[in-house]
């Protein structure tokens, strides 16, 4: 919202010195936010006078064009030039070529002098032109910055002026006034308007604040006036779309009549242009009152006016001359011949005002929000009049603004007021809040006096009853968003003052804090950060390949993928099943950029949708779903476990003196995934695994001790890798991490540590090629018993002295006691024990 400085002095004590950026500076005490300054001077700087044209010489040029030979005169006949400077004639008569030609001798113009600049930094000096010495320019509206009229010279007497000679004409015309602009969040619809801007600037300051809607004397009731009917037969919400229109008749306004510059410097710097002398009125109360109006050139209606929903497929040419369609949900505004508005948003081509309007019929009415709101959304039309009503106008004003209305144009059109109307309607019931003496301090932390609490809320406009343990207070009709006692308690301390507030850190109730899960991802993040891994973040969308090819184990199995309504991209058209695709886009641009060393992560949800995704239908806004709709909303959410995925290319390390970097492999990928088991708790069983987007001899199955599969890791597919341009043997994994944090213990037991020796001794197994080492590894630790403290492989051998279709296995195997030193008799007794359990599995034989 711009605030013209010099229309809210008009009902707040606003500083005479005090600037735009005084006054945002206030109005954030009160809970505004500063947006900007307009100041027509910051672009604009004098000597900009009133001229007068003494004579103009035509004088054609060899290039085809005539340009107009003028002396004007910038003081009055017989007073003393008392401007300065290289190029101002001290007669007071100025030589000034022109190329314009709508002026003639004897008009009264803008003169901008030597020393003045212009918008766009453009500077006005004496200059040879023509051959001329022309000192000086005749400027036109768009020259001086305050429309767009680039057609002709500004010719004051068609504004309605007639200066002395050599007024300032940026004061004549408003230009060395102000604005300050404020952002108005969507709950303080009220300040969309000086009457509300005044009143906060009045609430930040202590001063006296006017009532705009005070000083216009409306009739108590109407009557007898333009017919009007209100036919809501489809509500929305059970609300009507107006509860109110009052409707005024004003007759032989002259057409011809400028706005006044006082008015059009107000529009243009309230951020609106003029259009015509009617429509700049009903702009204007608008701003002053909050309150926007319509007029009808009323010799263009034919029979009563009817507030409908639309039909399906009916059609209104709006005042930008499109051609809508209208959805039956769509709140109008129709005659005899249809429709001819779409009611608080924009108005009709077909009963516009214009050259030829007579006579005005003058609409101010009331809408529902929603029904605003929607219509302005699906046609694409914002506009002043529906940034207002969306938020909620004071339904109490429109008679007032529709009084207002008719007073400018009875005053500055000429027009006659009829003493007949309407106003039909029904009056919404008023919002009673009870408020307990004790409730605002409890909330805000300040121990409010009675006195504070009671002037806050009459300031505020809101009626405040004492009674037993507190108020009840009665809320402004201009206030929508008071509906509770917390709302009160919210203006009361803005208004005491924010700065009031103690500033006081809360203390956390005992047993708050992280929870479970949020701790256990914070601790795997952090762990694989710590390992070296780089976190990245990737989109969630991908390719229906993608989830095909990362999001099912087995090559042609189904793979079930939410589709997006809406992708990005059609290439990118679904939700990931996956976060390894993402990651591998991630890798592949920055190995397109030359970084091939990578060891980079992601943790995120992935989407697998059931047997039910969505619903058949929305529940309509505006009102809290059943409990029933609501449950079948949540059964058509997809399940979105949290995933972890690591994807490492290139070398462990970078090159340099005595060291030789180390290409990352597939048990990189498995050591990682073995630390996100290690740091929760969990024991991952890794065996020989299958998917299609690894490796197919160099893929591990990660898996718990129940047997659940939670994740692979290793060598990626050689031809994806290919696909991809990304280098051969780079390796990967991903890991269902909600899997791993149900199964990981709630307390993760330090393993005590013995002061006993340990007795390690080493065995190396002959076992079919086929066999896997891990199987082996289980047998060996079970057939050890409670000794045995760790096993683990460290060799595999096949080849000379090893029989084919064989392999070689060593294990070493570390043996303690909680209670005592092991001899070495019972060491070797746990080791055969193992490797007899070994034999009698898989055929092992001692080499």
């Amino acid at each position: 919202m711009r605030i013209p400085l010099s229309w809210l002095r008009e009902f707040a004590e606003v500083p005479a010195g005090a600037t735009a950026e005084d006054v945002m500076e206030e109005l954030v005490k009160v809970g505004f936010e500063e947006e900007d300054v307009h100041r027509p001077t910051d672009a604009l700087q004098g000597p900009v006078v009133v001229g007068q044209v003494l004579s103009l010489v035509k004088e054609p040029q060899t290039n085809g064009k005539t340009i107009n030979w003028c002396q004007v005169r910038v003081v009055p006949e017989g007073a003393e030039q008392t401007l300065t400077g290289e190029g101002i004639d001290p007669s007071g008569v100025q030589g000034i070529i022109c190329g314009a030609h709508n002026f003639v001798e004897g008009d009264k113009v803008v003169v901008t002098l030597p020393g003045a600049v212009l918008p766009g930094d453009f500077r006005i000096s004496a200059r040879k032109t023509y051959g001329h010495l022309s000192a000086g320019m005749i400027a036109s509206v768009r020259e001086l910055g305050i429309g767009e009229d680039h057609d002709g010279i500004l010719v004051l007497s068609r504004i309605g002026l007639d200066p002395e000679i050599g007024t300032d004409a940026m004061e004549l015309l408003g230009l060395y006034d102000q604005a300050a602009e404020i952002n108005v969040t969507p709950d303080r619809g009220y300040a969309f308007s000086i009457r509300g801007a005044a009143r906060e600037y009045a609430h930040a300051t202590g001063t006296t604040f006017t009532d705009p809607a005070s000083k216009v004397s409306a009739p108590a009731a109407l009557s007898g006036g333009y017919g009007v009917k209100l036919n809501d037969d489809a509500p929305i919400y059970g609300k009507p779309g107006c509860d109110r229109f009052v409707a005024r008749t004003v007759r032989g306004v002259d057409p011809s009549r400028p706005t006044p510059p006082w008015m059009a410097s107000r529009l243009r710097l309230a951020g609106i242009r003029s259009i015509s002398l009617p429509v700049d009125i009903s702009n204007y109360v608008m701003l002053e009152l909050g309150q926007p109006t319509h007029c009808y050139d009323l010799d263009k209606l034919s029979g009563d006016i009817v507030v409908r929903r639309a039909t399906a497929g009916e059609k209104i040419t709006t005042l930008d001359d499109k051609v809508r369609t209208l959805d039956p949900e769509d709140l109008l505004i129709t005659d005899d011949s249809g429709a001819i508005g779409i009611a608080g948003v924009m108005g009709g081509a077909a009963t516009e005002v214009g050259d030829t309007t007579w006579n005005i019929l003058v609409e101010a009415a009331h809408f529902d929000e929603v029904s605003i709101s929607r219509s302005r959304r699906r046609h694409k039309l914002p506009s002043e009049a529906s940034k207002r009503f969306e938020r909620g106008v004071d339904w109490h004003v429109a008679g007032i603004a529709a009084q207002r209305v008719v007073d400018l144009l009875v005053e500055l059109a000429g027009g006659t007021a009829e003493d007949a109307g309407t106003d039909v309607g029904t009056a919404p019931e008023t919002v009673t809040i009870d408020l307990p003496a004790g409730f605002a301090a409890a909330r805000i932390g300040i121990d409010f006096t009675g006195e504070q609490i009671v002037t806050a809320l009459e300031d505020l406009g809101a009626a405040v009853e004492k009674r037993d343990g507190g108020w009840t207070v009665t809320a402004p009709s201009w206030r929508h968003d008071l509906e509770t006692k917390e709302d009160l308690s919210e203006e009361i301390a803005r208004l005491v003052g924010y700065d009031k507030i103690p500033a006081t850190l809360p203390v956390a109730p005992p047993g708050r804090g992280l929870t479970r899960l949020q701790q256990q991802r914070r601790r795997l993040i952090q762990a694989l950060a710590d390992a070296g891994l780089t976190e990245v973040l990737s989109y969630p969308f991908v390719s229906k390949a993608a989830n095909d090819t990362f999001g099912v184990a087995e090559q042609g199995a189904a793979r079930p993928a939410l589709k997006l309504a809406n992708p990005i991209s059609e290439e990118q058209g679904f939700l990931r099943t996956s976060v390894l695709p993402g990651l591998i886009e991630v890798a592949k641009r920055n190995h397109s950029r030359g970084f091939r060393d990578l060891a980079i992560f992601e943790s995120g949800q992935v989407f697998l949708p059931g047997e039910t995704a969505g619903t058949e239908s929305i529940p309509p806004l505006g009102a809290k779903p059943a409990d029933e709709v609501l449950d079948a909303l949540y059964d058509g959410v997809p399940d979105q476990p949290f995933h972890v995925a690591a994807v490492l290319t290139g070398h462990d390390s970078p090159a340099a003196a005595a060291h030789a970097p180390r290409l990352w492999d597939w048990a990189d990928a498995l050591d990682i995934a073995r630390l996100a088991g290690d740091v929760l708790g969990v024991d991952l069983v890794a065996s020989q695994g299958s998917h299609q987007a690894f490796h197919p001899g160099r893929a591990a199955r990660l898996s718990l001790r129940t047997g659940e599969t939670v994740g692979y890791a290793g060598e990626l597919h050689p031809k994806l890798l290919a696909a991809s341009d990304m280098p051969a043997r780079s390796v990967a994994l991903e890991i269902n991490a909600d899997a791993l944090f149900e199964a990981a213990p709630d307390v993760i037991v330090a393993r005590h540590i013995s002061t006993f020796p340990v007795a390690t001794q080493d065995v190396a197994l002959v076992v079919p090629a086929e066999v896997p080492a891990d199987d082996v590894l289980d047998a060996l630790r079970e057939g050890a018993g409670k000794l045995l403290e760790d096993v683990a492989l460290f060799d595999v051998y096949a080849g000379k002295g090893i029989e084919d279709g064989k392999k070689s296995l060593a294990f070493g195997l570390r043996f303690r006691a909680a209670d005592r030193t092991l001899t070495a008799d019972e060491a070797s007794a746990a080791r055969e024990a193992a490797v007899a359990l070994a034999t009698e599995r898989f055929g092992a034989v001692q080499r």
